[in-house]
């Protein structure tokens, strides 16, 4: 039997009632708001930045090849697709390679005028995230004989235009000679992101390979997707050494830069936050073990008479902070985790789009950074409970026992 362990459970059943009770509860409390609200703040913030992320994705690849020039416009000068990277198999770290190019133009309906960028894409392009901002509507189709005369509009154009799904619109496309089209919208899209809705409408790329009268090897650009984007750095690097010397590579993280900086910063926030609160449920389980010490200093003269040695006294005490912290752990892990699957089935929490890009409050699952999360609280608040449970050792026993 072990003894430690043995009197620990003994403390725990008779101080029902008693000041160390009212502490204890205090600490469990703690630790299990401290466990919940670091779930809760992990699981929003990752969602929040995925979320985002994906958003971006939809309008480009984690890397683009482009013409290397110094013109800054939308279009930019045409490229053959075949860049000196047009395999997965050339790189590992390679998931797709797909085309694209964009041309400016203006809208025109019976009311309204707007000027918009059309991105043209083809079969082969990947629309996986597109269809997740999908506000009503359906993606484009591409004919096999033709361009396709369907598009994909934000909501933001779609509502200056006045413009629903099923409608059609002029595009006035902006070279010399002018030329129109009629085109039908097919979708409505909407990210939240005012850089992307105001500006782009998505569209057929052999649409814009018949107004330029370009053949079928000729694109605007080529956008990279890779299998794991925080890998990003090392493949543009293996990207860079074999492409053609003509081209450049811009990623995405650089494309755009002020957003990729706010969701960074946003994590270093949390991550400050977090420790606060690791710091302050460890020093509540340290205030706790104090205060159990001293209203058991009679207990503790008593064993050291009998011969309890220093390291079995302090072994009651941290048989005794473990037991706490894991019952608050245990509550913690179901709060937090029960408060986000309710949120992430049920979305009862909503937001202001204009404001943070989305509807509702995003949670991302992620049992890694759980386990994590609470094996640093557990190893933290044992390792502080070691600070209390020094102080059995200055502790003599003939004035222990006379303490009241």
């Amino acid at each position: 039997m072990n003894i430690s362990k043995y009197i620990s459970d003994k403390i725990s059943e008779v101080q029902a009632g008693s000041f160390t009770s009212s502490v204890t509860k205090i600490a469990i409390i703690s630790i299990a708001t401290g466990i919940a609200i670091m779930i809760v703040s992990f699981a929003i913030l990752e969602g929040f930045r995925n979320e985002i992320r994906s958003k971006i994705f939809s309008f480009g690849a984690h890397l683009q090849i482009s013409k290397y020039d110094t013109n800054n416009s939308f279009e930019g000068a045409p490229i053959s697709s075949a860049t000196g990277v047009n395999s997965t198999e050339a790189i590992p770290g390679i998931a797709h390679i797909q085309s694209f190019a964009r041309k400016t133009a203006i809208i025109k309906t019976d009311d309204e005028v707007l000027g918009v960028v059309l991105k043209g894409v083809d079969e082969n392009y990947d629309l996986g995230t597109m269809s997740q901002n999908l506000d009503a509507g359906e993606l484009i189709s591409f004919p096999d004989s033709s361009s396709s005369k369907e598009v994909m509009v934000s909501r933001s154009i779609a509502d200056k235009l006045k413009l629903d799904v099923g409608d059609e619109a002029i595009f006035y496309f902006i070279q010399n000679p002018p030329r129109a089209r009629k085109l039908k919208v097919s979708g409505i899209y909407s990210t939240g992101l005012d850089e992307f809705d105001e500006v782009f409408v998505i569209g057929d790329l052999q649409l814009i390979r018949d107004l330029n009268n370009w053949p079928d090897t000729i694109v605007g650009g080529v956008e990279i997707v890779l299998k794991d984007f925080e890998q990003i750095d090392q493949v543009a690097e293996q990207v860079f050494d074999q492409m053609n010397y003509d081209l450049q590579l811009e990623k995405i993280t650089d494309r755009h830069a002020q957003l990729f900086d706010w969701l960074q910063l946003l994590r270093k926030n949390v991550i400050i936050f977090l420790i606060l609160i690791i710091f302050v449920a460890t020093f509540n389980m340290v205030s706790t073990v104090f205060i159990m010490i001293i209203e058991r200093i009679n207990m503790i003269g008593v064993l050291k008479a009998v011969g309890a040695t220093d390291a079995q006294i302090r072994t009651v005490f941290y048989f005794r902070g473990l037991n706490l912290t894991l019952k608050g752990m245990l509550w913690g892990n179901l709060i937090g985790i029960g408060f986000c699957a309710i949120q992430y089935y049920f979305e009862l929490i909503p937001l202001d789009p204009e404001n943070y890009y989305m509807d509702t409050v995003p949670i991302s699952w992620n049992i890694g950074v759980i386990v994590v999360l609470n094996v640093i609280t557990l190893l933290l608040t044992m390792l502080a409970i070691l600070i209390p449970a020094a102080m059995i050792a200055r502790i003599k026993p003939v004035k222990a026992i006379k303490f009241d």
